[in-house]
């Protein structure tokens, strides 16, 4: 009697042991717990941010736990940018802005380096690389100072970041004579002086440092400026706020014209 007892009490041990772990085993399958998402953002507006979404939105609009805008703010917005330049006049639109994988590859950025320095890293995602390159950068400025325009947030990639092989920019100036002008000169003169014309589609070609530098000594470095004279050399003697010995590329690529000129620049013209 005591054994059959004993053998009834563990039998109801063991149902009900199984009977509670299946529930919990239900209850814990029944129970999914949501990943909370988790946003990088600006963080330095005053006013607004941008998160790594692309949304942009004020302060009070951000989720304070996932730091992302609550989908109230436009996505990848363009407010107040040059699209032609990619330069905006704010930099939390710059960065929302070039965050559009339509306007910035992946591919193409990732291989971008931080800074000039040779042990420098590269960005480590898109959003490093907006957050970073939307800040004031050397090529939106003259004289370490002061601005070329309100539309210094730049999110282009660096002159000598283009993604064009130097294989692949030569190949687009076969047959054209690259010529280096006098000063003051511009380059419908310069190629006619060589019984040539201008060929002004080619001048976007030329429009790049790293082609500048194969012709030009560049001594003053490569600077972003605004002129019809563009592709340019300052030349030396020229007034130090013209920064002297620079090359000069423009951004503003509707400006690039074969009639240009100006009294203290020598032009790299394409002629055939």
């Amino acid at each position: 009697m005591f054994k059959s007892g004993f053998h009834l009490s563990l039998i109801l041990i063991h149902l009900f042991v199984f009977q509670f772990s299946a529930k919990i085993s239900a209850i814990r399958k029944d129970i999914g717990f949501q990943e909370k998402p988790f946003c990088r953002n600006t963080v330095q507006g005053r006013f607004l941010l941008s998160d790594d979404n692309g949304h942009i939105c004020d302060a009070l609009s951000v989720d304070p736990q996932s730091r992302c805008c609550l989908g109230k703010g436009e996505k990848f917005s363009c407010h107040g940018c040059n699209l032609l330049s990619q330069c905006c006049n704010s930099y939390e639109f710059c960065v929302s802005c070039c965050l559009n994988p339509a306007r910035t590859q992946k591919e193409q950025v990732l291989k971008v380096k931080i800074s000039k320095q040779a042990s420098a890293g590269t960005y480590a995602s898109v959003f490093d690389f907006c957050a970073g390159r939307c800040r004031h950068n050397s090529e939106s400025v003259v004289h370490e100072n002061a601005y070329i325009s309100d539309f210094h947030h730049c999110f282009s990639l660096p002159s000598n970041s283009s993604g064009d092989s130097d294989a692949h920019l030569e190949g687009r100036l076969n047959g054209i004579n690259v010529i280096v002008g006098r000063q003051g000169e511009s380059c419908d003169s310069v190629c006619k002086s060589n019984g040539q014309s201008c060929v002004p589609n080619k001048l976007l070609v030329l429009n790049q440092c790293d082609i500048m530098q194969k012709y030009m000594s560049c001594k003053g470095a490569c600077l972003a400026s605004m002129g019809s004279d563009q592709p340019a050399e300052v030349v030396d003697d020229a007034p130090k706020n013209l920064n002297p010995g620079a090359c000069l590329f423009t951004r503003t690529q509707p400006m690039l014209s074969c009639d240009g000129s100006h009294l203290y620049t020598r032009r790299l013209c394409p002629c055939a």
